[in-house]
């Protein structure tokens, strides 16, 4: 149970290190200078987000047999690492999205843009599908979030600065491609008459 907690908090943590809404994070920092309504932008907007992820990624692994559903995870997990490895940048779009309205709104309308599509939106839909426990999952994406993007807010550049970017970038994809190869296992096993 703990597993659907943990698992997810790591992964997006780590996949979130250099990503543009930890980019996004400290652009408003930068902007606004006023971090706990930032805070709590990124706390409801990531909510908002991963819950709706989760809830389709629980609804896709509801309609799959766990094989076939093991396969696709396997794959989904495989093309995260390699998209992990690619930097983001930080398009103009997302950050002059709510830039208007103080650092609260504009927090939350910008990360709950700026996290559609985005890996750790995807990690979500695939975490929530593998894991049972949909409450957890999406906990622990938002405290991963939280994990990345506090610190850059607290510290402005100073932290982002000094961080190795690329072996974080490393690292994540590497725990994605664990959790690629563990699927797979999990699909072998499946698909394997005992």
């Amino acid at each position: 149970m703990l597993e659907s907690l943990f698992v997810p908090t790591l992964i997006v943590a780590l996949a979130e290190i250099g990503d543009k809404t930890q980019l996004l994070a400290l652009l408003l920092a930068a902007r606004y200078r006023r971090p706990w309504p930032i805070i709590w932008g990124i706390v409801l907007a990531t909510l908002a987000n991963h819950f709706a992820a989760a809830a389709i990624g629980s609804w896709v692994a509801s309609q799959l047999s766990p094989a076939l559903l093991a396969w696709i995870l396997a794959a989904s997990f495989l093309a995260v690492a390699g998209w992990t490895l690619i930097p983001d940048k930080l398009d103009d779009d997302d950050a002059g999205a709510g830039g208007r309205y103080g650092p609260f709104l504009a927090t939350l309308v910008a990360f709950f843009l700026a996290e559609m599509g985005d890996k750790t939106q995807v990690a979500t839909v695939m975490l929530a599908a593998q894991y049972e426990y949909l409450s957890l999952v999406v906990l622990g994406t938002t405290l991963g979030m939280l994990l990345a993007n506090v610190p850059v807010v607290l510290a402005g550049n100073l932290a982002a600065d000094r961080l190795p970017l690329n072996l974080i970038r490393r690292l994540a994809a590497l725990a994605f491609l664990l959790l690629a190869l563990y699927a797979g296992y999990q699909a072998w096993m499946l698909a394997t008459p005992a």
